[in-house]
């Protein structure tokens, strides 16, 4: 992780964001708690699920797990007072970076017209011990980035234009939620960490199958050690990629 000076306050002065990831769980993992705080403070923020998490669940079939993680994804959105929350159709597990990815994504940035994207780490892991990052996370990180560039630029995707969504290059960074290249933070509350706790909740079926897995001291501790770090009680970490 990033040394302790080098931790920014992350900037805060902006209105609208669009949180980006994966798989339905995601935001829960990391970003939560900080969106819960800005959701609190009149900021707009819309969630953009990339697959439905259908192969996320051993014991169910993805027909039936695909129903059931988008909504427990719903009531995880709304623990954390997100009204807006969106799911593309690409393949849980098969996420490939190419120009359907970039596009569909560019797509909804024009949509939203955010000027922060949130997302997960994408990083080859979560730091020292922690295993492979998951593909879909590796593979979504860069196409996002790329993805921004694409949403400003009106000859990459001419046809998004034809559909009468206008280039937009408002995008001012986006904010990996818990990489192990930290670079800001979001100080968030007891309040902030308890809904991020509540949307974590909402996976239940999900969480079930996750053998042995606490979610409330797990993210408490992520909270509390990086709240250490700046000296504060609980914050987030993000590693910022200027746009």
């Amino acid at each position: 992780m990033s040394d302790v000076a080098e931790l920014q306050d992350m900037d805060n002065t902006w209105e609208r964001a669009l949180a980006v990831v994966a798989h339905p769980d995601d935001l829960e993992f990391g970003a939560s708690s900080a969106i819960a705080r800005w959701v609190a403070e009149g900021k707009h923020v819309a969630q953009l699920l990339v697959t439905r998490g259908e192969a996320g669940i051993d014991t169910l079939p993805p027909a039936q797990c695909a129903p059931l993680r988008m909504a427990e994804q719903r009531a995880a959105a709304t623990a954390v007072g997100v009204e807006s929350v969106e799911f593309l159709d690409f393949r849980d597990g098969l996420l490939e970076g190419g120009l359907d990815l970039r596009r569909a994504l560019a797509r909804a940035i024009r949509i939203e017209r955010p000027e922060v994207i949130v997302s997960l780490n994408f990083r080859e892991s979560f730091g020292p011990g922690s295993g492979f990052n998951h593909v879909d996370h590796r593979v979504l990180g860069p196409a996002l980035l790329d993805a921004v560039r694409d949403a400003a630029n009106r000859w990459v995707f001419p046809e998004l234009t034809s559909e009468d969504l206008l280039p937009w290059d408002g995008v001012r960074f986006v904010a990996f939620a818990n990489s192990p290249d930290s670079t800001h933070y979001v100080e968030i509350t007891e309040e902030n960490l308890a809904a991020g706790i509540a949307s974590l909740d909402a996976h239940e079926v999900y969480l079930a199958n996750l053998s042995g897995f606490d979610q409330k001291s797990f993210l408490r501790q992520i909270a509390e050690e990086s709240g250490a770090r700046v000296g504060l009680p609980l914050a987030t970490p993000f590693e910022v990629i200027p746009t």
